[in-house]
């Protein structure tokens, strides 16, 4: 007799699942599974790490998507003058483009992280492409800092089971953070960039913002630098120090 799916089924019996499908279904689980971290609540629940919580009595204050000529240098004056040095997450093809910038960074004691080699989300599973862009971006940083760098944001914050093997066979260290500022909408003001931040802000927090708009509403790297000072003048004021994540005691 020839068994159709309907007798099979009469039999007790389940079609079977072909191993070529079983096996793409396991690799997206795989590669999908971990964004999930994008969720706070998800994070700050499995991975203190991944969080971005270290040491109680600081703030590691950090920013993405860089480096920008148009908006960087700014961003460097106004840390000077608040005596603060931050983690810059950079992206290798526009530090490629502008490697002068990131050696002037590292120079004035801010901290060169990797932040991929473009800024894309990566959802597709593409281990291969991942793990060389993620190692080109990590030599990229070492070779305008002289630093190899020790941790990795994936763009958008979405971080995959593809991005998370990349950036360990690169010896990075994945952080996202537990505070942000949302300044990279086009609703951003000053006020609303400080009351993000702050909303979850607490000692050991890692905070994000951005120096550039490359990737942002037109202009908003202008908002972030106004609430800049706020941000920092908000962490002092409950007696935080503010710093780069090299001292800020995770990992």
């Amino acid at each position: 007799m020839v068994t159709t799916p309907h007798t099979a089924a009469a039999d007790g019996r389940r079609p079977a699942v072909p191993a070529a499908a079983a096996a793409a279904l396991a690799v997206t689980a795989w590669h999908i599974g971990p964004a999930a971290t994008w969720i706070p609540s998800v994070r700050a629940a499995l991975a203190a790490t991944l969080d971005g919580r270290g040491d109680p009595r600081r703030v590691a204050l950090t920013f993405d998507d860089g480096p920008d000529p148009r908006s960087t240098p700014d961003f460097l004056r106004a840390l000077d003058r608040l005596s603060v040095r931050a983690t810059f997450f950079v992206l290798g093809s526009r530090l490629a483009r502008h490697p002068e910038l990131g050696r002037r960074m590292a120079a004035e004691g801010h901290e060169l992280a990797v932040h991929g080699w473009r800024h894309e989300r990566g959802w597709a599973p593409r281990p291969v492409r991942e793990a060389h862009d993620v190692a080109r971006a990590a030599d990229a940083v070492h070779g305008v800092s002289g630093v190899y760098p020790s941790w990795y944001r994936p763009a958008y914050g979405v971080l995959t089971g593809g991005r998370w093997a990349a950036a360990r066979r690169a010896g990075l260290t994945p952080v996202l953070w537990s505070a942000w500022g949302r300044d990279w909408t086009a609703s951003a003001t000053p006020g609303r960039v400080l009351a993000e931040v702050t909303s979850t802000l607490r000692g050991g927090a890692t905070v994000l913002l951005h120096d550039t708009d490359a990737y942002s509403a037109a202009g908003s790297w202008r908002i972030t630098l106004a609430a800049l000072p706020l941000v920092v003048e908000a962490c002092r004021s409950r007696g935080l120090t503010v710093g780069r994540l090299a001292d800020h005691g995770i990992g």
